[in-house]
């Protein structure tokens, strides 16, 4: 298996974009939820017209209304849609019908019930596990409930130092980082942008059988 492919979320600037895309990024996200890590509309649309065909630029909602979305959608252009609330399949689905854009469904994980809620979600694109909150990973042992065949982009406390470890045991089709390689919220480190790629590239999946 090779290795996974890397979305750097929590991006507010082109230069943080651009330097993502430059070391490999597959996607890039700009959040609209209430975060430290806030993306202004206007700066979000910068940095899709300048990463246009090079990686998914991906806007995170938490239970906006669906106008709000499609609003947004038509405004920045956006290639893939990350729900990271409370919305349910329905809500996924007609998001992806009116926008076309690939969708991810984020959930937060703390149990195997949490796991088995995300299994629901069975015409997104892409299922987004998340840790339980303030930095901490999602426990490894919680995936053998996962049923979904829906490509996993393992979330949640991922650094430059834990990610290695974290691929080995969840094998995910991409990882996801944002406080993890920051200078302060909202802003990329570059160093530490630079060792979670290499980390990434250097780590040892299990081979099958």
């Amino acid at each position: 298996m090779k290795s996974p492919r890397v979305k750097i979320c929590g991006v507010t600037t082109v230069e943080d974009a651009e330097l993502a895309v430059a070391l490999g990024a597959w996607a890039v996200g700009v959040i609209f939820a209430d975060s430290p890590r806030r993306c202004t509309p206007a700066a979000a649309a910068r940095i899709s017209a300048a990463l246009r065909r090079k990686a998914l630029v991906t806007g995170v909602f938490r239970n906006h209304p669906l106008d709000a979305v499609i609003a947004l959608n038509e405004r920045i252009g956006l290639d893939a849609i990350q729900l990271h609330g409370d919305e349910g399949p329905a809500f996924a689905t007609e998001v992806a019908r009116r926008t076309g854009a690939k969708v991810i469904k984020a959930h937060r994980v703390r149990d195997a019930g949490d796991i088995r809620a995300l299994d629901a979600f069975r015409s997104v694109d892409f299922h987004l596990i998340d840790g339980p909150g303030n930095g901490e990973t999602v426990e490894p042992g919680l995936l053998r409930h996962r049923r979904s065949t829906v490509p996993l982009i393992l979330a949640g406390g991922l650094t430059p130092d834990n990610v290695a470890d974290a691929i080995a045991q969840v094998e995910p089709y991409a990882v996801d980082v944002a406080s993890g390689v920051e200078a302060e919220p909202g802003r990329k480190d570059p160093a530490l942008l630079e060792a979670f790629f290499a980390a990434v590239a250097g780590a040892t999946v299990p081979s099958a059988g």
